[in-house]
């Protein structure tokens, strides 16, 4: 996939890079979020079912845009249905279409979803959702290839590749008899689990710089910075809405901003965000300032363990060879970082 540059190098030593997913930009350089670009790149040219797991917020729709958009059918449409939001009385016309006359109300025929998606690629989100007797329908179509619309008894032929996602645990859902397990089997051929925010926090500096640039230029803003102590707490925070949260937030930060800088977030409160004894004040600092700040403050909370359990490493959610190599990067010297107790022997290993 295409890579582009999103903090100048000339600041930033280690750039952060952006994915062109589908048009959307897939914002990050974690190992969690490299290894779901590695299964998207493996996914794209094959016409497998693809089944994207993740929690709300997380970008299942955008990683399934991707798999779309380099696919070898691209050149069709992408046709998304969200069976979330289907009204339940019309689940079955909505997909599958229905015949003039079906039922009472249908005065011209439909097309449905899948014949809409003839050739290309339709995604589910939310198939959790899809009620057990719709279900059954929908396995029909992974099976022979063919729907039948409402109201007639001819099967039509459709050509589409199938990619759902779902934030519930379908396993779960079986055991529950809400979800049939011959239909998870089919769908379950490729499963991509997309990490939730607070498992790749490194990314959070890059998303956050990416969505102050975006809405700042859509509401032609002079927004450029974010303060540190917000920098901070945005990487303390654990993220319940993911992505989608932040960018909202930004989005509304960006909006009430009277400068250059967010210096306060509207309407909103970060809990549980470790006492630091760091000041910034002052003029806004670049993203790899706040970085190294931000990993100075996590050592002295954890004592300067990087490895094991409530180590540095796994507070930030990085790998521990990543974490030293970042230190090293970002010249932190153990040797200045204030620790509570100095009984570790685990300090920087």
């Amino acid at each position: 996939m295409k890579e582009k540059i999103l903090i100048d190098s000339s600041r930033h030593p280690e750039p952060m890079l952006v994915k062109d997913v589908a048009g959307d930009d897939i914002i990050g350089s974690s190992l969690a979020l490299q290894d779901v670009m590695k299964l998207v790149r493996i996914a794209a040219p094959v016409d497998a079912s693809v089944l994207i797991l993740g929690e709300n917020g997380t970008g299942k729709e955008r990683i399934a845009s991707g798999i779309h958009e380099h696919s070898s059918r691209s050149h069709m449409p992408l046709t998304r249905v969200n069976c979330a939001a289907l009204p339940p009385t019309l689940v079955e016309s909505i997909l599958f279409g229905h015949e003039r006359g079906a039922f009472t109300g249908a005065v011209e025929k439909r097309i449905g979803k899948f014949e809409q998606a003839q050739g290309g690629t339709i995604f589910l989100d939310e198939i959790g959702e899809m009620p057990l007797d719709v279900q059954s329908r929908f396995l029909r179509v992974l099976q022979e290839r063919e729907v039948e619309r409402l109201g007639s008894n001819k099967p039509i032929k459709v050509d589409v590749r199938i990619i759902a996602a779902t934030n519930r645990n379908l396993e779960k859902e079986i055991a529950n008899g809400r979800f049939r397990m011959d239909l998870y089997f089919r769908l379950n051929v490729f499963p991509i689990l997309v990490p939730a925010l607070r498992e790749r926090r490194e990314d959070i500096p890059a998303l956050t710089a990416h969505f102050i640039d975006l809405y700042a230029k859509k509401y032609r803003k002079p927004v450029r910075n974010i303060s540190s102590n917000i920098l901070i707490g945005f990487m303390s925070y654990h993220w319940p809405g993911n992505v989608r949260e932040l960018e909202h937030l930004i989005e509304r930060s960006v909006l009430v901003c009277e400068g250059e800088t967010i210096n306060k977030l509207p309407n909103f409160h970060i809990h549980n965000i470790p006492n630091t004894r760091a000041s910034f004040e002052g003029r806004a600092k670049t993203m790899e300032e706040m970085e190294r700040d931000y990993i100075v403050q996590i050592l002295e909370v954890c004592n300067g363990r990087i490895v094991g359990k409530g180590g540095a490493a796994e507070s930030l959610g990085m790998n521990a060879s990543t974490l030293n190599s970042r230190i090293k990067k970002l010249g932190i010297e153990k040797e200045k970082i204030r620790y509570r107790n100095t009984d570790s022997s685990d300090f920087f290993h």
